[in-house]
């Protein structure tokens, strides 16, 4: 699951990555994520449907069965629909029922540090935590990246995502 931070610029290398390990990958966007990355390059290069604004009912296949969910990076505003359960876009929708599944899920969020003082915020980490999710604090992984933008440390993200999952399958 991705939402439009930064780092989202960078999620083809990561898609590579898990599939390197052995992942089958599906990515699903929210609307302004979508805009941002090439889903139709993503999609064939997992062979996994991507996602970003509902379709009506038959028009397509249904996405698997997750094993474990990534969702990276995660905007303040995602953060807080989810924790509240919204599922005002297929994002957030997945979110909220994987967050029921009983799956590994890590989150990243990628939020400015004055947004990080926000009451919700913390009200928000907190129900997602008590939910069973793993979220990471942003300053251990958010970087600036030559462009001077936010980014991730992809590599100390999946080192997390490994802690938390288990034995890859492939779909």
């Amino acid at each position: 699951m991705v939402s439009a931070a930064p780092p989202v610029l960078h999620i083809d290398s990561t898609v590579e990555e898990l599939i390197s390990k052995q992942w089958g990958v599906c990515l699903i966007a929210t609307p302004t994520a979508a805009t941002w990355i090439d889903l139709d390059t993503i999609a064939r290069r997992t062979g996994c449907l991507t996602r970003a604004a509902a379709r009506p009912p038959l028009t397509e296949k249904s996405l698997p069965r997750a094993d474990a969910v990534l969702a990276a990076p995660l905007t303040f505003n995602t953060i807080n629909k989810w924790a509240a359960g919204f599922s005002d876009s297929p994002a957030l929708g997945a979110l909220n029922e994987l967050l029921s599944a009983e799956l590994p899920i890590l989150a990243a969020p990628c939020v400015k540090k004055l947004l990080q003082h926000h009451p919700a915020y913390a009200h928000s980490l907190a129900r997602l935590t008590d939910a069973g999710v793993t979220v990471l604090a942003p300053d251990t992984i958010t970087v600036k990246g030559p462009d001077g933008l936010a980014d991730f440390d992809w590599t100390e993200l999946l080192t997390h995502f490994d802690e938390i999952t288990t034995e890859p399958r492939q779909r």
